[in-house]
C-alpha cells in the first residue's frame, strides 16, 4: 500500500483504506473515494491532484491525497 500521491499519471489502482478524523473520511467518501473503487490519477498541479473516481473527476488536495491508500 501507499499514499495516492506516490501514484503515476494514467495508471488505474484500487482504494484500499480511507485514513483521517470521521469527518474527513465521511467528506471523501461522498467525492467518492470508498475502498475496492478503482481510481486513476489523470493530473498533478502543484502537488494537487486531479483525478477519475466513478466516472468522475475530482481536484483533491495533496494533503486528502496523501489519507487515500491504494
Amino acid at each position: 500500500m501507499m499514499p495516492l500521491t506516490l501514484a503515476n499519471s494514467n495508471e488505474d489502482y484500487t482504494i484500499m483504506r480511507i485514513g483521517g478524523n470521521p469527518e474527513i473520511k465521511r467528506h471523501l467518501e461522498n467525492l467518492g473515494f470508498i475502498s475496492g473503487e478503482r481510481i486513476t490519477v489523470i493530473n498533478i498541479v502543484d502537488g494537487n491532484l486531479i483525478v477519475n473516481v466513478k466516472e468522475t473527476r475530482v481536484a483533491i488536495s495533496r494533503e486528502m491525497a496523501q489519507k487515500i491508500m491504494i
